[in-house]
Formats: structure tokens, C-alpha cells, sequence
């Protein structure tokens, strides 16, 4: 038998006894996760606005500049902006180009990094509907914000397409400078009903 042989052996004789999996870290509970989201969007380069109801929401949405100065607006959201653009006439991607405002029904949002899970379902015919546009809505319930990311994945639709959003577009990829609305949307506003 070689030395090699004699060493496998052992090996495999030896054995190793089995350890408890530990415990999995229990995550960061916010006393506002609502509060919490609002003031990390604002980090990112977004901004919050608390509604009290849809109709509240819809209020504040017409006062928006980015919405008042709009001429192209598609809302997936019944009762939230009027649509001027219809997306299910879209053949292709392409004819989004124009879209200045879309208004996006999130899932929920996750507080610790104002990240807004938005199922793909939500998007229409185009997924691609979120990245065209000059300047992004998306609209979530107060009840429907999780403390962490663990949180998230745990409820979100796992092996149905779907994307978080937090912010606007922005890169930092040439000289570590930020630019915001670098390849989507300029400006992100997120309404946090209820």
C-alpha cells in the first residue's frame, strides 16, 4: 500500500461529528420602519411622501413638478395620476421612448435600505417600463414595510420575476462621482399610504 493510500485511509476512518446549524441572527428591527424608509430613500436620492389615503396620495402626486410638467404619463395604479399613455398598445419597448412619468404599485418596501420590491406582474406588457422614463412614482403601503432585506426575500415571490428599486437611477463608476439618472429614471418618489 502506497503512503497515499495509507493517508486516504485515514481519512476516511476519521470521522468528524456532526455540529448544530447555529442559530440564524435575528435581524434589525426599526421602531419606525416607515420613518426609517423615508429617511434612507432620501440618502439614496429619492424622496418620500407620507399619504394618508390613495386620494391624499393622488393629490400630492398632481403638485409634484415632475408630474406638472409631464406630457407622457403611464400609471399602473388605479386611482393614482391620469394616464395620457397607454402601455398596452406598446408593440415593442421602443415605443415607451416618449414616457416622461411612470406610476408603479409596489409590493412592499424594506425599510434598512429603501429598496421597493415591484413584481413583475406590475409592470405591464414591457418590464423594461421602469428604466425608460425621466422620472419613476411608485406607491406603497405604510403596512407593507418590512424591517430587512431578510425580511424581503423571505416574501417576496421567489422564482417569479420581479426587481427592487431604490431611488433613482445614479452611478458612481467615473471618478467616484454620483450621477443620478445615469441610464433610467432622474427622479424617484416613493408614497408611503396609510
Amino acid at each position: 500500500m502506497s503512503s497515499r493510500d495509507t493517508i486516504l485511509r485515514a481519512l476516511r476512518a476519521a470521522s468528524v461529528p456532526d455540529e448544530p446549524k447555529p442559530a440564524h441572527p435575528k435581524g434589525i428591527v426599526f421602531e419606525n420602519p416607515a420613518a426609517t424608509f423615508a429617511k434612507v430613500l432620501e440618502g439614496v436620492g429619492g424622496v418620500c411622501v407620507l399619504a394618508a389615503t390613495i386620494q391624499e396620495a393622488d393629490t400630492c402626486l398632481r403638485e409634484l413638478p415632475a408630474y406638472r410638467g409631464a406630457r407622457q404619463i403611464a400609471s399602473f395604479v388605479p386611482d393614482i395620476g391620469a394616464s395620457t399613455f397607454d402601455c398596452s398598445q406598446a408593440r415593442r419597448p421602443h415605443d415607451l421612448k416618449s414616457l416622461d412619468l411612470v406610476i408603479l404599485p409596489g409590493g412592499f418596501a424594506v425599510a434598512e435600505n429603501a429598496a421597493v420590491w415591484v413584481p413583475g406582474s406590475a409592470l405591464g406588457r414591457h418590464r423594461v417600463v421602469f428604466a425608460i422614463p425621466q422620472h419613476l412614482v411608485l406607491i406603497v403601503n405604510a403596512g407593507d414595510i418590512v424591517h430587512t432585506m431578510q425580511d424581503a426575500y423571505a416574501r417576496a415571490a421567489i422564482g417569479r420575476f420581479g426587481l427592487f428599486i431604490s431611488g433613482p437611477s445614479k452611478t458612481a463608476d467615473i471618478e467616484q462621482a454620483l450621477v443620478i439618472g445615469a441610464h433610467g429614471a432622474r427622479s424617484c418618489t416613493v408614497f408611503v399610504v396609510g
